[in-house]
């Protein structure tokens, strides 16, 4: 009798990086879906503005191009004064965060106290607690020290910032210790050591978190809405809502080009700076 035939085996080789391939293709076709979903209403915004509008819905190639609209919006509100009021309350506010982060951060990290970790612990606490739930709160306030109507009652709830102190802290604690005791030995006292020694360190975080803070105080928009009632104290996004509302008429090319003046220096700051802002983030730790 004759042996049976063995059966032949066949080797078979699985591409390792083949599931690899697919998740990159996937997460690129999601980010190429999500910046589509975010650049289509700015898109939209800019054909509206540049065009008469009648071609406000009407996507016509060989429309003509005009610089008219953003002329009658910006006369149609006092923009001017809203870009002031913007400009120095973003500045206020950082300034303020700024200095009361670093204190406290540097404060946090090097120095040691008593109940100094009961404070970390309140600070992180007030990371979960969103800005809206203290509004009731903060109106009264404001109202007691007769603020309301002003630009430092705009700022005033916003001028310690809880993630800029934990950001701040965070960076300071990767400094190494032999500078700060090098700084110590040759005389220099606790401030000095922290703006001759961590300061300079904590460059890109500073950084990162300013484009933060000016681009959200910039955007915000229901605190500043309750608090100011005159052109005198409101910010582009107040200004902007009351142009747009009904009492000015429904003109969405006009309305649209008030938006891209409004928001245009951010837009142009982040185009301007891109690299440094991407950098900044990666440097600091921000993910």
């Amino acid at each position: 009798m004759s042996a049976a035939p063995r059966p032949v085996a066949v080797a078979t080789h699985s591409d390792p990086y083949a599931p690899r391939g697919l998740s990159l293709t996937l997460e690129s076709a999601g980010a190429i879906l999500l910046a589509l979903i975010w650049v289509l209403p700015l898109a939209y915004a800019v054909w509206a503005a540049i065009h008469p509008a009648e071609y406000t819905t009407r996507f016509v190639l060989t429309a003509p191009l005009t610089l008219d609209n953003f002329t009658r919006a910006w006369a149609a509100a006092p923009f001017a004064r809203y870009f002031l009021n913007t400009f120095i309350l973003v500045t206020m506010i950082l300034a303020c965060q700024l200095v009361l982060g670093t204190l406290a951060a540097y404060a946090l990290a090097r120095q040691d106290f008593w109940g100094r970790d009961v404070a970390f612990a309140l600070i992180l606490a007030q990371l979960m607690i969103m800005p809206d739930a203290l509004i009731v709160e903060n109106y009264r306030t404001l109202s007691r020290l007769g603020l309301i109507d002003t630009i430092p009652a705009i700022a005033l709830p916003y001028i310690a910032s809880a993630f800029g102190i934990f950001l701040l802290r965070q960076t300071f604690k990767t400094v190494p210790k032999e500078l700060d005791d090098a700084a110590r030995v040759e005389g220099a006292s606790p401030l000095q050591v922290l703006m001759k020694v961590y300061v300079p360190l904590a460059k890109p975080t500073y950084i990162a978190y300013g484009l933060v803070s000016v681009s959200y105080h910039w955007n915000n928009f229901l605190w500043p809405l309750l608090v100011t009632n005159s052109v005198e104290s409101r910010p582009l996004t107040v200004g902007l809502q009351v142009f747009s509302s009904s009492d000015q008429g429904i003109d969405w090319a006009v309305i649209c080009a008030a938006t891209l003046m409004t928001s245009a220096p951010l837009l142009i700051g982040f185009l301007l700076f891109q690299r440094q802002f991407v950098q900044s983030f990666m440097r600091a730790g921000i993910k």
